[in-house]
């Protein structure tokens, strides 16, 4: 995947919006304003970083040489995935999804349960 894909892929989850609210080169995806990736827009290698549930956080990075403790971020439950390593484009995919899952999963039930609809 590139980052042009990351992109369109993140914008086609319901309800998620994108912003720059760190500086002009660092695109924040959220749902319901609360942010699930971020794409470094000037980064040396193309790279994301997502949110993900501790049970899977340190088992991606002992499993992908894509995977790393996010920069800047809480490394219990972030992780940056670098787009052209060993991680497939459907993995890549999947573990957007499971980030943006996450977000929602932390969310008040009565806006949970719009989707899960």
């Amino acid at each position: 995947m590139n980052i042009e894909e990351v992109r369109e892929y993140c914008l086609s989850l319901r309800n998620v919006t994108e912003c720059l609210p760190f500086d002009d080169v660092s695109l924040v995806f959220k749902v319901e304003n609360k942010m699930f990736l971020l794409l470094p827009l000037d980064a040396l290698e193309p790279c994301l970083s997502l949110k993900c549930s501790t049970d899977y956080v340190e088992d991606l990075r002992e499993r992908f040489k894509a995977v790393e403790p996010a920069w800047h971020f809480n490394k219990k439950y972030w992780n940056t995935i670098y787009l052209e390593r060993d991680m497939g484009d459907g993995d890549i995919k999947y573990w957007i999804c499971h980030s943006y899952r996450e977000v929602i999963a932390k969310l008040p039930k009565k806006i949970r349960d719009l989707y899960n609809e």
